[in-house]
This record gives structure tokens, sequence and C-alpha cells, in this order.
């Protein structure tokens, strides 16, 4: 396997670490599962995740293109795990990291050595969900709209499982995932009632996603969370618990203003010289 000069650096499951296991047990005790998708946010935003209690949280690389982000998620993934050392990980693999089973499941262990609890290949099939759990590469996976470049087959991100034969269509996704090994998945963008029966069916969990229902937790986006987005591009399932986009403008537009006025630095703000050593230096300085 590639990447072996960075084995030192790999993270072994230690006693206070929350893994895929424990998202398990938390559903089949119905207790409810909190998710937050950090997106490409620095892994300090996972930190705070953690420290604010949350189970899970997904995250994808910072790039240009879908090559250069898995390039870099191992070092990122590292590096979230650094940050955060107890959280449960889930990794967004790039397209070209699982296109066949046996560079899935070399990417997938890869990325699960360096610190991820679980990867999320988007629209992933049958044959390589199964190379992957034959191979203990845990995969918490996604159903329900696809956020990726393939929305362009169901006419881009929109709502679905509106109608009986949708619905059943995104069930039997989570079915044939689940029969082949996934170990658990989020529903995004179904009915409530969908979201909710799909949850109840399935052995695994499933973690709704602007999909209306309980389910067997929710996830939200960062973004959404911490109100980065104006309210007119907010999303109806979207909610605002800290306002810090908002904040931060706030307070850097408050330190300019203060700046350019000269209210700030004040004297408390600083510290002065010894008045022996001041004065020496005053000499040197006009002599100079």
């Amino acid at each position: 396997m590639a990447e072996n000069k960075d084995a030192i650096k790999t993270v072994s499951i230690e006693k206070g670490r929350k893994t895929i296991w424990h998202l398990q047990q938390m559903k089949n005790k119905g207790e409810k599962i909190s998710m937050v998708g950090t997106a490409y946010l620095h892994p300090m935003f996972t930190m705070l995740c953690e420290k604010a209690g949350v189970d899970l949280v997904r995250y994808t690389v910072p790039g240009e293109t879908g090559h250069d982000r898995a390039e870099l998620v191992l070092m990122w993934t590292r590096m979230q795990r650094k940050q955060a050392p107890n959280i449960c990980l889930n990794a967004v693999m790039q397209t070209e990291d699982y296109g066949d089973p046996a560079t899935a499941v070399r990417k997938g262990a890869q990325i699960l050595t360096d610190g991820a609890d679980s990867v999320m290949p988007m629209g992933v099939t049958n044959e390589v969900v199964k190379a992957m759990a034959d191979n203990y590469v845990a995969v918490f996976g996604h159903i329900g709209v696809l956020s990726g470049w393939q929305t362009g087959r169901f006419g881009g991100y929109r709502r679905v499982g509106k109608t009986c034969e949708d619905a059943m269509r995104v069930f039997k996704m989570g079915y044939e995932y689940q029969e082949n090994g996934m170990a658990g998945m989020t529903v995004e963008m179904t009915p409530r009632e969908v979201t909710d029966a799909i949850a109840a069916k399935l052995r695994v969990p499933v973690i709704e996603v602007a999909a209306g229902g309980a389910a067997d937790g929710s996830e939200m986006v960062i973004f959404d969370l911490l109100g980065f987005m104006p309210p007119e591009m907010m999303g109806k399932h979207a909610k605002v618990y800290a306002p810090v986009m908002m904040e931060t403008i706030k307070g850097l537009a408050g330190f300019t203003q203060e700046v350019k006025t000269g209210a700030y630095p004040l004297e408390e703000h600083g510290w002065g010289m010894d008045e022996a050593e001041l004065a020496k230096f005053n000499d040197a300085i006009a002599k100079f």
C-alpha cells in the first residue's frame, strides 16, 4: 500500500474515540445522532464540533479539481484527526478513488489508516461497496438526491421521492447498500414520511439532511448552521444557531474603524520602555 512513509503518523483507535460502531449502538438504543458537514473548512471547525459534543463530522478536501482533492485527502485527514482526536470522522471520497473495487479498497483503507472512521463515495455501485466492506473499509454513504456531478441524471439538485415509485427507488438503493455492507448513510431531500420510513426499515443508521424527518439523527452543513449564507440563499431545512458570519464582519469593521480614527491601539494595549533606556535610545537615534 502507498504512503508507507507516513505509517508512523497513523492514528490508532483509542478509548474515548467515537467510531462507526458507536453510531450503530446509538441507533440500537434510540439515541439521536448529530452530524455536521464542515465541507472544506479548516480542521479547526472539526475541533469546535468535537468540543460542542457533535457525534459525526463529514468533511471534504480543498482543491481546485477533484484530482487535487484526491491527492490531498490523506494529509487533510491527518489534520482533521490531530485537531479532533475523539470525534467520528466521515471523509468524502473523490470519484477517481472509487471507480473500481481495487482502487476503492486501497484508497479507502489509506484514508481510514490516516485517521478517518468511515468514507463516503457518492453514487457508488453495490459491487464497490461490497468489496470495501469485505475488506473492512467502513462506508457511511448517501442516498436520496446526489450532491455531486451525478445530479445531472436527475435534472439537478432537487427534491426526490415525491412519488411512490421514486420513494421506493431511494429506499431500494439504501437497502441494497446495507445488504452489501454499507455501515450507515445520510438521506437527502426526501419527504419526511419517506425519510422516517427508510430509517425505521433499515438496520444501519440513517441520518437526514434537508429531508424533514426525524430519522436516526440530523446533519446540517456548517455554512447554514453558523449563518455563513445570506438568508435568501438558505434552504428550508436550514437554521442559524450562531450568526458567526455577521458577527465576524461586525468585529472586523469595528477594528478597522477604530484603527482609522485612532481609537485603537490605546496606551493600555502596549507597553513602555524603561525611562533610562528610553533616554539613551532617543539620544542614539537622534544622532544616527
